[in-house]
């Protein structure tokens, strides 16, 4: 059975169980048992609700028939476009709510006024004795049991439509790729539905009791009517105030924890995980535990997702160390010289983890440059020099390849653009001062003090302190001086004293 003659069946039958409870159980209970009736009267009374209910069924089934059309429509054809899709997922979202607007008027209307005219008719042709004003009674009692079939009809009717708009989507996502789901505007919120039950069931019993007293007192003592609508009255006023602040109490009961819950995965959407403390002792301590484990789970993920990626980079650097065994180890110091000078400008470790990730990444476009240029021992050509300054952009392809997550892109900046200088004469957009992306400039400082203090086949690394004299030297010029400074406060150096030595 297809999943449209499903929903139909349980629709079906969540009809027949609210309308026996509502119109069969306590509908022809409260008339039978409230009115007196002769035996021929009894009769003719169970004449008119029969046809009133045969009127009612007709009336309800044409607006049925309306109401499931445009869902009926998707599962008769076999191709659709985006917005039929839409049209009925919608219609099956408000499913419920138009279930409520059938038992509050087809339903209703389609009872009450039949009956009403065959009763007034009957009673015209003396079938029945009854008086004229029970009528009225009869319309109060009726609007009474089409509310409580609604209540009924309405969560019967939620439960039923679940599997189809899960149905609707999964076709909607396999024919036109698009999700009806999103952006959906038909809300009923858990507060209305448990004020709205809450306050019902608790007002029925009493407005049912009390409208059947009526009738019986009217039959026999109207002169106490006055002093037992003000006891009701006031009875309904009690009865209605307790319902409804017991429905709040229980709201809320539900409503914190669940919003707790919503905070929290909202905050876990934005990169904050950490556990909720579980103090509830109900239903809701399974969904905290599963939320708690949850969480655990995406840690673990994530740090070896983060091992991973470190291991990767790492790897990738050591793969141009190994090529070029004369600079093993250069991206690495680099990155922590990097991390150093980010640290002593106060950036954040998210920051200063993108930043070492860049930094050990920054030399791997020379993988692109010919082993007779970059193994070349002795002094470069200008052409061979021209084909070095050519690794930032390579490099910067080469990891943009890779298609990065969103959240590692700024490391390509300090890959591209860490040879600029800060004068404008760098390479490879001649970029100037604050135009060079701040891991460029960062990363420069890092890079070229490595370089100079490092050893190489041609020539033995300079010490400490004449490289730090380079680079007071170069500061504004070469390099940003904001960073200078800190790369000397990190490493223990002071302007005042170029020539100190550090060890």
């Amino acid at each position: 059975m297809d999943i449209l003659a499903q929903f139909q069946r349980k629709m079906i039958v969540s009809y027949l169980v609210g309308s026996f409870i509502a119109v069969f159980g306590v509908g022809s209970v409260f008339i039978f048992q409230t009115i007196p009736l002769k035996g021929s009267e009894s009769m003719a009374m169970a004449t008119v609700i029969l046809l009133s209910i045969l009127i009612m069924f007709s009336c309800e089934f044409f607006v049925y028939q309306k109401h499931i059309g445009p869902i009926r429509t998707i599962y008769k054809k076999e191709t659709h476009d985006p917005g039929e899709m839409l049209v009925a997922y919608r219609q099956a979202e408000k499913f419920p709510l138009l279930t409520v607007k059938r038992i509050m008027i087809p339903h209703f209307l389609g009872l009450a006024v039949p009956a009403t005219l065959l009763t007034l008719s009957f009673i015209r042709m003396k079938w029945l004795t009854i008086p004229g004003n029970y009528i009225v009674y009869a319309w109060c009692g009726a609007f009474l049991v089409a509310s409580l079939h609604s209540l009924i009809e309405f969560f019967l009717a939620s439960r039923a439509c679940h599997p189809l708009q899960k149905d609707l989507i999964q076709k909607s996502v396999a024919l036109t790729g698009t999700d009806p789901s999103k952006g959906s505007q038909q809300f009923v919120s858990l507060k209305k539905k448990l004020l709205a039950g809450s306050l019902f069931l608790a007002l029925f019993p009493i407005l049912l009791f009390s409208l059947a007293s009526q009738i019986k007192l009217s039959m026999t003592q109207t002169d106490i009517l006055e002093d037992y609508w003000r006891w009701a009255a006031f009875l309904v006023l009690i009865v209605t105030m307790l319902a409804f602040y017991g429905a709040l109490l229980l709201f809320k009961s539900i409503d914190e924890p669940v919003q707790d819950l919503m905070g929290r995965f909202k905050e876990v959407e934005e990169g904050n995980i950490s556990p909720l403390l579980n103090t509830h002792t109900d239903e809701f301590s399974y969904l905290f535990a599963g939320f708690n484990h949850m969480v655990e789970a995406i840690d673990l993920r994530d740090q070896k997702n983060q091992q991973l990626l470190d291991q990767f980079f790492a790897v990738i650097a050591g793969t141009l160390d190994a090529r070029d065994p004369y600079t093993a180890g250069h991206s690495k110091r680099v990155a922590e010289f990097s991390v150093s000078i980010a640290k002593e400008c106060g950036w954040s470790l998210g920051e200063m983890d993108l930043l070492r990730k860049s930094a050990l990444l920054h030399d791997i476009g020379k993988i692109g440059i010919r082993d007779h240029v970059l193994l070349k021992e002795g002094k470069l050509t200008d052409e061979e020099f021209e084909q070095i300054k050519t690794h930032p952009v390579i490099g910067s392809d080469i990891v943009e390849s890779v298609r990065l997550t969103p959240d590692l892109h700024p490391i390509l900046p300090g890959i591209k653009h860490h040879h600029e200088r800060y004068d404008g004469l760098g390479y490879p957009d001649q970029l100037k001062g604050n135009e060079i992306p701040v891991f460029g400039r960062l990363m420069a400082v890092a890079d070229a003090f490595d370089a100079m203090t490092s050893d190489r086949p041609y020539r033995k690394g300079m010490p400490f302190h004449k490289a730090f004299a380079i680079l007071e030297k170069g500061r504004g010029s070469q390099w940003d001086p904001v960073f200078v400074d800190a790369f000397f406060r990190a490493m223990g150096h002071t302007r005042e004293n170029a020539a100190e030595k550090i060890v």
